[in-house]
């Protein structure tokens, strides 16, 4: 079994959903008493998400960069950055560590080609949402058409991650307007709704909703449940 990297904390509060999924998943696969291989570094959210927020994209690399070589130095074969925001700076922790990213678009993408979904919605951060690594991604590498809630709902769904998801607060108030969203984008013909960034599965699930809903956080541990094992 290889090993995996974990490179978490953002917020930790979805990274333990990565371990707990991904532990899950590998003793549904071997049985007994298997549980995963994992090197996990968790980083201090804080300093980061306001390097976020001030656009400061080169110094969140910096810390990651050094974060993600840590996990390779622990044995890590293969690394997951357990947070879609912060795929954005992917590319230069790639170019700085020897071991592969299994990068969270990817897993999701191939996730939609396989159920023949070619309109799909995506909700996350707002830069998640309006900036081109991960919509990009999506639209060029898998031909796939990408939507997204109109500019006040995006700041809804925004600031229910910061200010409410990554603290651990599940509001019933703000679930009504996630679905109202998901509900939005299915009638403007999204054929699933992404729940693009790692926190959103706490709140809103499958039984919520008819519209076909990925769960990034359950969709990238499986995958690494598959890397590792295969």
């Amino acid at each position: 079994m290889k090993t995996v990297g974990l490179l978490g904390g953002m917020s930790w509060e979805s990274t333990a959903g990565y371990y707990k999924a991904i532990n899950e998943g590998v003793k549904n696969s071997l049985g007994g008493l298997h549980s995963a291989k994992i090197a996990m570094y968790s980083v201090d959210f804080d300093p980061i998400e306001k390097l976020q927020h001030e656009g400061n994209w080169e110094e969140t690399a910096n810390i990651l960069t050094s974060a993600a070589k840590n996990v390779e130095a622990s044995g890590a074969d293969f690394l997951l950055i357990c947070t879609n925001t912060m795929h954005k700076v992917a590319p230069v922790i790639e170019k700085s560590i020897s071991i592969p990213i299994l990068h969270i678009a990817d897993a999701t993408a191939e996730v939609l080609v396989k159920k023949g979904i070619k309109t799909v919605g995506l909700l996350g951060t707002a830069f998640t949402m309006e900036q081109d690594f991960y919509k990009g991604r999506l639209e060029d590498k898998y031909s796939l058409e990408v939507l997204t809630p109109n500019k006040k709902d995006r700041m809804i769904i925004h600031d229910v991650i910061y200010k409410e998801l990554c603290l651990g607060v599940i509001s019933e108030f703000s679930k009504k307007e996630y679905l109202r969203i998901i509900e939005s984008l299915s009638n403007n013909g999204a054929q699933a709704v992404i729940l693009g960034c790692t926190e959103i599965g706490m709140l809103v699930h499958q039984k919520d909703t008819e519209v076909i809903l990925l769960d990034t956080t359950s969709i990238h541990a499986q995958k690494a449940v598959e890397y590792a094992i295969n």
